[in-house]
């Protein structure tokens, strides 16, 4: 599937700052499933810094604007051709081993609740497959988050999520690393693009998910928020061990800290004739 990708960031600040430095990591990842076509990421008015491939595999460049400065924007723009290989990241090259991803943040800390239901999860499961059991954690953070937008913030952790029982796909995916962790499976925070959702409707927003890591098949991705595992409609960014630190965006302001405004906005095609029914 070939997919078109106009993905717009703008800030506003309340005053005129001395500048502001990001990291950018707004580039589709080169792997298997998918193919970049086009891609370009323009940053007006920026310095543009190092550029570099991270340890995890995923492209990331430098910018600077300098002030006084009451706005920016960052505007990506491309064209990606995917196929569907059943969420299994093949080909692409990073150099840490899985085990770095049973790492632990404030994000995705296990409390008791979610340690009962990585075990309820997996409850006689102990001859069943290692892609099996991470279905089962996938599905479990399925049926206990409802998705529901507005309902948690940006800081939301995975415990608070499963307390109050509805999320986002940050807080689903959040969850789901939690439970893996318990159940001793290296996992990571995953940043992209979608498509549609499994309704068919527009998705208009980036999208995230979890990636485990399952003996013989590598890493694999699983979305609780859509019950599936990644396919040709999804473009996959980059990874982190949470969602701060797998940000597509990243950044400090100089300065006097102002009021920021963010708008964003995602738009994902597919190309003519490509559109899923």
């Amino acid at each position: 599937m070939k997919l078109s990708v106009r993905h717009i960031t703008h800030y506003r600040f309340d005053h005129p700052v001395r500048g502001v430095v990001q990291s950018l990591r707004l580039w589709p990842a080169d792997c298997a499933s998918q193919k970049l076509l086009s891609w370009e990421v323009k940053t007006e008015g920026a310095l543009r810094g190092a550029e570099f491939t991270d340890g995890a595999g995923d492209r990331t460049a430098l910018v600077s604007w300098r002030g006084p400065l009451d706005e920016l924007s960052i505007e990506v723009t491309g064209e990606v051709e995917t196929v569907d290989l059943f969420g299994v990241l093949r080909d692409h090259r990073e150099k840490g081993p899985a085990s770095l991803y049973l790492r632990s943040t404030r994000f995705i800390r296990p409390d008791n609740d979610l340690r009962e239901l990585s075990a309820s999860a997996l409850e006689g499961m102990k001859s069943a497959t290692d892609l099996d059991r991470a279905h089962a954690l996938s599905g479990a953070i399925a049926e206990a988050i409802d998705y529901a937008p507005g309902e948690t913030k940006p800081h939301t952790t995975a415990a608070e999520a499963l307390s109050g029982g509805k999320g986002v796909c940050q807080d689903h995916a959040h969850a789901l690393i939690a439970v893996a962790h318990v159940a001793g499976i290296p996992a990571r925070y995953v940043t992209g693009y979608l498509q549609v959702d499994e309704d068919g409707k527009p998705h208009e927003a980036s999208h995230a998910w979890a990636e485990l890591f399952v003996p013989d098949l590598g890493w694999v991705g699983f979305d609780p928020s859509n019950r599936c595992c990644p396919d040709e409609r999804y473009i996959r960014l980059g990874s982190g061990f949470d969602a701060q630190d797998a940000a597509p965006i990243r950044g400090v302001v100089q300065g006097s800290t102002p009021e920021e405004h963010l708008k964003v906005e995602v738009v994902v095609t597919a190309a003519p004739g490509q559109q899923q029914q």
